[in-house]
């Protein structure tokens, strides 16, 4: 029978175990690397509007934040087909984000949106 020194059997478990150690380190190093990455300095300012127009006498702005009239969000929602719908006029889609806001204008009339959209909960 061939004896295995114990000092061999400690050795290979302590290559393995740190062999282990280092791989899920580098694992963990490898997932999070994007995440730190994207840490930089946060831009603070309002994106540019993709369209801008006066509607009826109200401005409205469409950008990839959303939709505003007067410079209030309009709380704009996409359905499954691609179309688009808001809490104005639930009942019917529009192709367009600015579609959606002519047709808001036109309900809405003189009155404002509130500056702070409910939330569902």
């Amino acid at each position: 029978m061939y004896a295995t020194p114990a000092s061999a059997a400690i050795s290979r478990r302590t290559v393995l175990r740190t062999a282990f150690t280092a791989a899920v380190l580098a694992g963990t190093a490898a997932a999070l690397a994007p995440v730190l990455r994207a840490r930089g300095p946060r831009q603070t300012l309002t994106p540019a509007p993709l369209v801008e127009e006066t509607y009826r006498g109200r401005h409205i702005a469409v950008d990839p934040a959303g939709v505003r009239i007067d410079g209030r969000p309009l709380h704009v929602m996409r359905r499954a087909d691609g179309s688009y719908l808001s809490g104005i006029n639930h009942f019917q889609s529009f192709a367009t984000p600015l579609e959606l806001a002519r047709a808001a204008v036109d309900e809405l009339g003189t009155t404002q949106l509130a500056f702070a959209a409910p939330h569902h909960g």
